[in-house]
């Protein structure tokens, strides 16, 4: 039970075992569930397959992490005579598979999302699904839906369609192949992939114009770096370490949020029920709350009721390269509202967008399976009263995969948490680098810098003095010493206790002798 758990709170595995256990995630696939599944066989229907635009002799590829084991989206990009370029985002075709009330539907629905952990995956669809028919694998004939778009040299979509297509991968790549192909002109990798890599430029000069044309829009840019856990052949964690993002990464990203867009505008269009991607303006209070501290650093914005996108984005680009940055953007980051899925659009304030919704990961998201089956409804020419879901259901679908998607945020941040406290158990009385993310009336959250493990500083902690703590600009001061403590400050810390069933680390400041 839960209490033995607990009780063997270093044994490897045991993080995600009670992750599963105390969030309540669906682990287990029921017999029929997988029985519907496995009906499909290992390979596509190749009567469904002669019925579809044919792709197969496009040089479609798929980049990926080094780890992924489920490929969702292949990308292809030619330039095209006059100027411009065909850009082709082709989605694994998983409504074909998963059709609505489906015992596979229930359960996908249940879950809401694939919940990825350090040491394994819940995911969404059955492995025979998810790893096998509807991934985007090598050298396999797979069922794909495709946004199939015309971009003009400044990077403007000037016309897009949507059909069902049947798709051969021609290549499986990671972030970190295309980074050696395209800037360090690995030789190796260009004779491996020699039959791509006139693809993978074309495919980066676009990510180029459409960058360009996301800074022109706007949209903020919070590069966040993921953790990385390395495990020891016993399945304890040895290493953590930042995984960095580059542009091989941002190429995908911004060729799914074009597919994204493209895909919301298309339905919306047409009048059928969806689930839009909605991020809100920030909300009253966390605005005063960010107007305080801009004042209180002497930076003026003018903004009347609700900032435009545009104008944090200016901010972020007037503070890059100062040691404001990432102060600023911590500051930015913490006023802004969640993102959800709801029927109701009213945009997307981020990435500055008026129309926004999840078309990219059918596989392990249920709000893209739901645009699929719409895109696929029009597609197949049926009439808006066919559409089995209504406006009023599809606000309960978006309450219920917000929800979903929260859940499993939380459980992979306990998991994340709990192993970061085993191994800086290991640690204790070791100083590192850090950064502050947090400042309270009781001490300082701090990050260290190599690794994303975060503790707590204690006031007591502190260098012995009274501290006046000021919510507006994030510090704490030293009433005799004057010395301060405030967000995005460098601090060098000492591991001095841990807690792996509270998941809590803390720290001790050390005087920097510099």
């Amino acid at each position: 039970t839960i209490v033995t758990v607990l009780g063997q709170a270093d044994e490897p595995g045991i993080a995600t075992d009670i992750a599963i256990h105390s969030h309540g995630l669906p682990s287990e696939f029921s017999e029929p569930v997988l029985n519907q599944a496995e009906a499909f066989g290992a390979e596509i229907d190749q009567s469904v397959a002669s019925q579809r635009k044919d792709l197969r002799d496009l040089g479609l590829m798929t980049i990926d992490g080094p780890d992924a084991r489920d490929f969702d989206d292949a990308v292809y990009a030619q330039p095209l005579e006059g100027g411009g370029f065909r850009v082709l985002v082709c989605i694994a075709d998983v409504a074909e598979y998963v059709s609505t009330h489906s015992a596979l539907d229930v359960e996908a629905q249940e879950r809401g999302t694939s919940v990825y952990f350090p040491d394994r995956v819940v995911p969404m669809l059955p492995e025979t699904l998810s790893n096998g028919l509807c991934s985007l694998v090598p050298d396999e004939d797979r069922l794909c839906l495709t946004c199939d778009m015309r971009l003009d040299e400044k990077g403007k979509v000037v016309s897009s369609r949507f059909y069902e297509a049947v798709m051969r991968s021609k290549a499986r790549l990671t972030y970190d192949q295309v980074r050696r192909i395209l800037e360090e002109n690995d030789e190796a990798l260009r004779g491996r992939f020699a039959h791509v890599v006139e693809t993978l430029g074309t495919l980066m000069e676009v990510y180029k114009i459409l960058a360009a044309r996301r800074v022109r829009r706007g949209a903020l840019d919070f590069d966040s770096q993921q953790v990385y856990f390395e495990f020891a052949a016993d399945g304890h964690v040895c290493g953590i370490r930042r995984q960095a993002r580059h542009d091989a990464h941002r190429l995908i990203e911004e060729l799914m949020i074009a597919a994204n867009v493209e895909a919301a505008r298309f339905v919306d269009r047409q009048r059928l029920p969806m689930l839009f991607r909605v991020h809100e303006p920030p909300q009253e209070q966390k605005l005063e709350a960010l107007e305080t501290f801009l004042k209180s650093e002497g930076i003026k914005m003018r903004w009347k009721d609700v900032p435009d996108p545009a104008q944090f984005a200016a901010l972020q680009k007037q503070v890059a390269g100062s040691p404001m940055e990432h102060l600023i953007n911590a500051v930015l980051l913490r006023s802004l509202s969640l993102a959800v899925y709801s029927p109701n659009n009213v945009g997307h304030f981020g990435l500055a967008l008026s129309h926004y919704a999840h078309f990219t990961s059918p596989i392990r998201r249920y709000p893209d399976l739901l645009l699929h089956r719409a895109i696929k409804h029009l597609c197949r020419k049926k009439s808006s009263a066919q559409f089995p879901i209504s406006h009023e259901q599809m606000v309960e679908l978006g309450r219920r995969c917000s929800w979903t998607e929260r859940r499993a945020e939380e459980a992979s941040r306990d998991v994340d948490e709990r192993l970061k406290c085993q191994f800086m158990q290991r640690h204790l009385g070791d100083s590192f680098a850090g950064v502050i993310t947090g400042v309270t009336g009781f001490g300082v959250f701090v990050d260290l810098l190599e690794m994303g493990v975060s503790g707590l500083v204690h006031i007591t902690s502190l260098p012995e003095d009274y501290y006046d703590f000021d919510p507006d600009s994030h510090q704490l001061t030293g009433k005799r010493t004057k010395q301060t403590f405030r967000l995005a400050s460098r601090i060098t810390v000492k591991v001095a206790g841990v807690s792996v069933a509270d998941r809590k680390i803390d720290f001790e400041w050390v005087a920097d002798e510099t």
